[in-house]
């Protein structure tokens, strides 16, 4: 769905406020969750969004949350959409393939991110299509142990979050 709970949201904004990023691209915004959370933290922050699903630019007044706002599959979007301070794929791991999923988080890294912020299910969360939306599907079930190793993988440091439903993490380059 385009939305989410608030489960690690807290937690995701002290690091937000932490490390003050001056730059963010928001993979799969949906209603624009982050940017509605974090913005308020730090005004002068530029923010992007990739979104898929063209209908949700228009349904959620994507163009008045960000400063820029791209119709694509993140899978696909060009390295320097990803050369941020950070780049937030909150709740939209689950909707790819596995290999898909590591490939992106691999792009983004590779592309320059300083700081990457990923929140998915951590329990069963069988989803299929919402609102004509095949994308909302929930294609691949996250565990911790396997995102944790997925960011290993990466390098860097990394904090992490586990709740009842969600996990996130926190993604930090090595200086």
């Amino acid at each position: 769905m385009p939305t989410s709970i608030d489960e690690g949201k807290d937690w995701s904004l002290e690091r937000f406020e932490r490390y003050k990023p001056n730059t963010v691209t928001d993979v799969g915004p949906g209603n624009g969750t982050y940017v509605k959370l974090f913005r308020p933290a730090n005004e002068g922050v530029w923010w992007t969004a990739v979104e898929i699903h063209k209908p949700y630019i228009g349904r959620y007044k994507l163009k008045a949350k960000y400063d820029e706002v791209h119709n694509l599959d993140a899978r696909r979007a060009p390295g320097h959409l990803f050369h941020r301070d950070l780049v937030i794929c909150g709740d939209v791991l689950e909707h790819m393939e596995r290999d898909e999923a590591v490939d992106l988080l691999k792009r983004i890294e590779a592309a320059g991110a300083w700081h990457i912020l990923v929140s998915v299910p951590i329990v069963d969360a069988p989803q299929g299509e919402v609102d004509g939306n095949a994308a909302e599907a929930h294609v691949h079930h996250w565990d911790a142990a396997d995102m944790d190793g997925v960011f290993a993988d990466l390098g860097g440091t990394v904090d992490k979050m586990r709740g009842h439903t969600l996990g996130c993490w926190w993604w930090s380059r090595r200086a």
